[in-house]
Formats: structure tokens, C-alpha cells, sequence
């Protein structure tokens, strides 16, 4: 997202944003978010928002937790739709990998990497007030959606708010001449034509029909809260275990209680050390796997369980209909980056709709330009998944070598850092 949101919009031209009667389809941050860079961005435009919730849905029972890198953070901030103070910054991001042995304790290698692997990446080193936030899923969604209802309010013919019409299928319309451009029916209990539908409802992997590039990695995810004492405040962790990977985001604090943190906690699901164990006994393991300086987690919330898995299209686009954030692509939560993509997709969209003379050279364009960003971090997150359940002899021993190198190598850390918090660009 390095283009500049402040900058004005272009004069609105024919076959463009000037004449697009755009569907959004799936109210959740993504197509929030999209919702109201359309409708900023492409003030001409039509844009018509579908979800199969209700307006009145409490999204306040949705315990999810999100991580947002900092191009996010400052992308919601543009748009008026950051709950601030719902949200704890992050200033540090802490990696390490649990000693197995002894080529991932060091012993094998020269003293500077004779220590249990770790890299940190901190804001303070890249000038940057943070390096990302983590918050509620239910206080997002309910400004983005604030936003979004106050635009359409303010504009209700070319802001259309459609909140209980879940969209049962996507129809393809053809051109039906040389200068005619195509087009998508939106089946929601009425059809309608409309120049572009943008698919924004993702969903679970578990739930999910498997996409061209799928696989199953067999494992679980455990999420949850915990309580820490002793916590460094604005410190998210990721342990790298044999077992998967353990994260811990930092919550928001409350005035007189102890530190929390948001649990995502990666096992085998064929071996899953975690399943037969009560709240004590998980309480008790977690402590043996986290880092000396987390502290001490002294309190555990029921946890819930996700199936892991990668699901992606190989293409953003197929004729008038373009998917994106889990529509387009799940992930593995090990580089906690699938919504951060998502709010990229969205923004490279609309960016292409402002520019382009046309609708199919605004898609041919997002097409090229997402490419980079989301197989590079497709990639990443399905080799680092795979990676934990090689039997290869070394592997873990080669992973922690390839953290403790990146501590030390000063500029490529920040390149890290900077691909966190912006994507790749």
C-alpha cells in the first residue's frame, strides 16, 4: 500500500470508476475496508454491499483476535474506521526457536551463534511508532461497519447497504458486442447486473471448498487467552516448538489487571500433545515451551480448535468476479499476515480501478501487481508450515541457524521488518 490515499481522485472517465456499479460481496474487514476505499477513492462509483448477517448482528461474541501490520493500521486510520484505543501496539516482535538439541542450541556453531535461536524486530529501530497493533475482531468490524453506514447514510443511491442477503451464486454476463463490456449477475434471492463483484467472504479453512493450490498440514490450531506475570508490554512472541509453532499477541490492558495475551498454538493433529489435557495441565506446558523473558502464564481461557491448511486461487480475477483476503487465499497463521494481504488485495483493487481506462485493464493490472506480494508470502507461510513436519534429521537445527544469522545481519533485519509492517512492494 505505498501509493498516496490522500492524493485526489482522478476525473472520473467512461468504462472506469466514473460509470462502475461495483458488488461487494461479504461484510467482514476486507470487504468493509474495500466498501470504503471505493467509496473514497471512486466517489462516482456504485457500490452495493452484501452480507448474510444482519445489521444487528452482536459482533462483540466474536472472541477472534487480529494482528494488523502498520501499513494497516494506517490504512483504517485514513479511512476513519481505527479503534485506537481497542487496540495494543506492538513495538517489538520477538521470534525463537525452543532448543532441541545440539545444533539448535548452538553447541556446533561459532560463539556468536551459541545461544538459543531469537531475532527481534523493534519499531524503535525502524523509526516507526509501532511496528502493528493487535485487537478485538469485534470492535474492527464495528467501526469499519460505523464508516461504512455513515457513507451510505450520506449518499444512499450510490451506497447501498444490503446486511440479510446472503449471495447464492455469481453469474458471468457476457459482452454482446465489440464495444460492450462484461458483466456479473449477484444472485441474492434477486438478480442484479453489476460491472464488477469483488468477493470479500472468506471464512475458516475447515469450512471452506478446497481451491485450485490446496493442502491440508494436518495440524491444529489451539486459540485463547492467557495470563502473564511479569509480561513485557507491546512484546509479541513466536516459539518455534517440534510441535508447530506457539504465538502470543499482545491485548489491550486494563487499568489495575494483569498483562493478557491472545494464545495461537500450532500441533500435529495426528499426535496433538494438547487435546487430552485440562486447562491446569495446558496452563503447565505452555510454561515449559515459551521463552525465560514472556514471564509467567498463570491463567488460560477454553481453548478453541481450528484445522490449518493453505487454500488459495491461482488467479485474483476470473472475468467480472475478483476474490480477495480469504476468498482469495487462507493461510497458515504462522507469519499472522492473512489480513494484513487482504487489506493489500483491497487497496491495489481500488488503486487500479482509479487509475485504469477500463474495467479489464484495472483487472489485468491488480492482477500483476498482487502477484509479487501474495506468492512470496504464500510461499513463506507454506514452507514454514511444512517445515514442522519434516522427520528430516537438521531441519530444526537449520531453521534456528537461519533466525540467529538474521539477528545479526542488521540490514536484512530491517528489509524483514520493513515486509512486515508494508508487504512487499
Amino acid at each position: 500500500m505505498n501509493a498516496d490515499p490522500s492524493s485526489p481522485a482522478p476525473s472520473p472517465r467512461p468504462g472506469a470508476a466514473g460509470s462502475l456499479d461495483l458488488a461487494v460481496v461479504g461484510a467482514g474487514p476486507v470487504g468493509l475496508a474495500l466498501a470504503l476505499l471505493a467509496a473514497e477513492r471512486l466517489p462516482a462509483a456504485r457500490i452495493t454491499l452484501f452480507d448474510a448477517r444482519s445489521l444487528d448482528h452482536d459482533l462483540t461474541r466474536d472472541g477472534r483476535t487480529l494482528a494488523l501490520s502498520l501499513g494497516s493500521v494506517q490504512l483504517l486510520e485514513r479511512l476513519g474506521a481505527w479503534p485506537g484505543d481497542a487496540a495494543a501496539p506492538i513495538a517489538e516482535v520477538h521470534v525463537s526457536q525452543q532448543a532441541f538439541g545440539p545444533v539448535a542450541s548452538g553447541r556446533w556453531w561459532p560463539p556468536a551463534l551459541r545461544r538459543e535461536p531469537e531475532v527481534r524486530l523493534r519499531a524503535s529501530d525502524e523509526a516507526v511508532p509501532m511496528l502493528g497493533a493487535v485487537l478485538p475482531y469485534g470492535r474492527l468490524v464495528s467501526a469499519l461497519q460505523a464508516a461504512w453506514l455513515q457513507r451510505a447514510e450520506a449518499d444512499p443511491q450510490r451506497r447501498v447497504t444490503r446486511f440479510g442477503w446472503p449471495v447464492k451464486a455469481l453469474k458471468p454476463v457476457p459482452a454482446t458486442g465489440p464495444a460492450a463490456a462484461r458483466g456479473v449477475e449477484v444472485d441474492a434471492g434477486v438478480a442484479e447486473r453489476f460491472d464488477l463483484a469483488v468477493v470479500a467472504e472468506g471464512g475458516v479453512f475447515a469450512d471452506q471448498a478446497r481451491k485450485a493450490i490446496a493442502a491440508d498440514y494436518r495440524q491444529t490450531a489451539w486459540v485463547g487467552t492467557v495470563t502473564l506475570e511479569n509480561a513485557r508490554p507491546g512484546v509479541a512472541y513466536e516459539r518455534f516448538t517440534r510441535h508447530g509453532p506457539v504465538a502470543l499477541l499482545p491485548l489491550p490492558a486494563t487499568a489495575g489487571e494483569a498483562s493478557r495475551a491472545s494464545l495461537v498454538w500450532c500441533t500435529d493433529a495426528r499426535d496433538d500433545p494438547v487435546e487430552p489435557l485440562d486447562d491446569t495441565q495446558r496452563l503447565a506446558v505452555l510454561n515449559t515451551l515459551l521463552h525465560g523473558e514472556v514471564g509467567r502464564a498463570v491463567a488460560i481461557t477454553p481453548l478453541k480448535r481450528f484445522a490449518l491448511g493453505l487454500n488459495a486461487e491461482r488467479t485474483l480475477v476470473d472475468g467480472a468476479v475478483v476474490r480477495i483476503g480469504n476468498a482469495a487465499q487462507t493461510l497458515h497463521p504462522v507469519a499472522g499476515q492473512g489480513l494484513n494481504l487482504g487489506l493489500r488485495d483491497a487497496f491495489e483493487l481500488v488503486e487500479a480501478l482509479r487509475h485504469a481506462p477500463d474495467v479489464p485493464a484495472a483487472l489485468r493490472r491488480v492482477e500483476w501487481r498482487r502477484a509479487p506480494d501474495r506468492w512470496a508470502l504464500i510461499a513463506t507461510t507454506d514452507f514454514l508450515a511444512r517445515s514442522f513436519t519434516w522427520q528430516l534429521p537438521g531441519v530444526e537445527g537449520l531453521r534456528g541457524a537461519a533466525l540467529a544469522a538474521l539477528d545479526l545481519a542488521a540490514p536484512v533485519k530491517s528489509l524483514v521488518a520493513r515486509q512486515f509492517m508494508f508487504g512487499r512492494r
